[in-house]
């Protein structure tokens, strides 16, 4: 005869009622014993008062060195020195006396003669070359000033720019005083007028 446990045939009630108690309990915790929430709170910042504070003004040293004192004659014991020796007094007052530089050297005066045509060389200019510069190598160019008549004929000449010590201004100068010259017209009339001529001296 098969002897029937009754706590078999009650497996699967106790089983369910068991799951069910626990899902009860467990809904019982959460709502007798709530979750802590975590609350954050910020306490409150101390305001900060910024004073306006007066910084006094710094003092300023001066580190410059005093000036020296002023060097006080002492005697002295040396006998090389002559005991007559003095010094001539100096007259500040009177300065007419005093001998007054040399005037610059005067020059013929040019006087400028405003014209409408300028003077022009009838024949070219030829200076005769030194033969001291061309045997020195000597070249350069000579800026003579002449004065040129009513009648073309150079009467005056200055060297505006030359090679002294050489004999060029010389010969320059003498190549245009002979050297006959179309005058200068102002308004259609022939007038005397100082002109710049340049003489080239080049070596071949």
């Amino acid at each position: 005869m098969e002897i029937i446990n009754p706590l078999k045939s009650k497996y699967p009630v106790v089983v369910r009622l068991t799951i069910l108690l626990g899902i009860f309990c467990i809904i019982l915790n959460f709502l007798i014993f709530p979750r802590f929430i975590n609350s954050v709170e910020f306490d409150e910042a101390e305001q900060v008062i910024i004073e306006n504070i007066e910084i006094p003004q710094t003092q300023q040293i001066d580190n410059t060195p005093p000036p020296a004192r002023p060097s006080i004659p002492v005697p002295s014991d040396d006998e090389d020195i002559a005991d007559d020796l003095t010094l001539d007094e100096l007259d500040f007052d009177d300065f007419s006396n005093m001998d007054a530089p040399p005037p610059p050297p005067s020059g013929p005066k040019v006087v400028f003669i405003p014209y409408d045509d300028p003077p022009v060389a009838m024949s070219p200019i030829r200076p005769k070359y030194p033969e001291i510069a061309q045997e020195a190598g000597i070249e350069g160019v000579v800026v003579v000033q002449a004065f040129i008549d009513e009648k073309g004929r150079v009467k005056e000449t200055i060297i505006l720019k030359g090679v002294p010590n050489t004999g060029l201004d010389e010969a320059a100068m003498d190549a245009i005083k002979v050297t006959r010259f179309r005058p200068a017209k102002q308004r259609e009339r022939a007038v005397g007028v100082w002109i710049s001529i340049p003489v080239n001296f080049r070596l071949k």
